[in-house]
């Protein structure tokens, strides 16, 4: 991606210039919350070349850019809802409760609300901001593709964190996704407070997982250091 769309520019012309794109990633792993980014880019400066989609990039692209993206960005606002809140909402409601948490955090970061929301997908009815929806966003729209990057790099640090853990999942290279290694270890090691339960039951239909156990000890939150989303309740 090479400049801001059109799209983007169409909105400036018609709300102002500070647009907040909107993503999120981890709708589809057994383990890990939904994550989601807000980022307002300056208006006033060229797109960072090589800023996609997240899934079109490898690994080390994404850190890079993510990196690029930092530096420039006027705001970078993390959300998340986590694996019980996937189990209790359903994945579309914890989605939106990730977004909405991500977007809480920008007007006290920017100094004002955006001009206007921009969101990778469909319209969300539950988001409580005014905001333009466009499907496969992350690859059409700068600004989405920036906030698809933080979240996606975001998340995979926190998988990452969570596998010294949990060691047996893998997480750190398969961030809480149903590969054949991480359906083997919930057969034999059972479900983790970080696993969500609905996913996993469904995902391992053949087995019984009422008879897991879920480890108890305490579990230690991320700290700040880590740069990982709140996954507290808001407001």
């Amino acid at each position: 991606m090479a400049r801001w769309s059109p799209i983007e520019r169409t909105l400036r012309e018609q709300y102002g210039p500070l647009l907040a794109g909107v993503d999120e990633v981890g709708r589809g792993p057994l383990a890990g919350p939904v994550v989601a980014c807000a980022v307002v880019m300056p208006p006033d400066r060229r797109a960072i070349p090589g800023v996609n989609d997240s899934k079109q990039l490898d690994r080390a692209t994404r850190v890079a850019l993510a990196a690029r993206i930092r530096d420039q960005a006027l705001v970078i606002a993390l959300g998340a809802a986590s694996a019980r809140e996937v189990d209790r909402l359903n994945i579309y409601h914890a989605t939106v409760l990730a977004m909405r948490r991500a977007l809480d955090r920008v007007p006290a970061r920017l100094g004002q609300s955006p001009h206007h929301v921009l969101v990778d997908g469909k319209p969300l009815r539950t988001l409580g901001v005014a905001h333009t929806a466009v499907v496969k966003g992350d690859a059409k729209c700068y600004a989405i593709a920036c906030a698809s990057i933080m979240a996606k790099v975001t998340r995979d640090r926190l998988m990452t964190a969570l596998a010294r853990r949990h060691p047996h999942f893998a997480w750190e290279r398969n961030s809480g996704y149903g590969t054949d290694v991480h359906r083997g270890a919930l057969a034999v090691h059972g479900l983790t407070p970080h696993h969500r339960r609905s996913f996993c039951v469904e995902a391992q239909g053949s087995l019984d997982f009422s008879d897991l156990v879920v480890p108890t000890p305490p579990v230690r939150e991320p700290s700040p250091r880590e740069e990982l989303p709140d996954e507290s309740p808001r407001r």
